[in-house]
Order: structure tokens, then C-alpha cells, then sequence
């Protein structure tokens, strides 16, 4: 079996600090209108089919709420 790189935004723990989106080199993302129970306008792709899972919005999150992990 091949694994395959997914990018994932865990929405509930994102507190809107925008550091992902500003570090993203494809422009992948941007904070998005909607609200999560905490509150914070969540951030989401805007833009997936640029991602290339390079993980930099997962080194940069403080939340660990985005990033790139590795699936079967």
C-alpha cells in the first residue's frame, strides 16, 4: 500500500492567529467566515488544489490544530 499525505484542519482547536495562513508559501489559506465553539473564526483552504503538504502551517500552529499527516 502507497501512504498518502492529507492535510487536515482540526476547526474546534483553531484560535484564529492567522500564522498559518501568513506562512503558507502556496497561499492555500485564509481565515473563514464561519465560527467554531470556542468562538473563533477557523481557518480552511481556500485554495486546496495548491497545497503541496509542505506541514509549514503545522510547524507554525501553537494549537496544533492544522497540518499534514501521512495515511495508508
Amino acid at each position: 500500500m502507497s501512504k498518502v499525505k492529507v492535510h487536515i484542519i482540526d476547526a474546534r482547536r483553531c484560535k484564529s492567529c492567522g500564522l498559518c495562513v501568513d506562512a503558507c508559501p502556496k497561499q492555500v489559506l485564509a481565515i473563514s467566515a464561519h465560527i467554531n465553539g470556542q468562538g473563533y473564526n477557523y481557518v480552511e483552504q481556500v485554495h486546496p488544489e495548491k497545497c503541496i503538504k509542505c506541514n509549514i502551517c503545522g510547524i507554525v500552529c501553537p494549537d496544533v490544530a492544522i497540518g499534514v499527516v501521512v495515511e495508508d
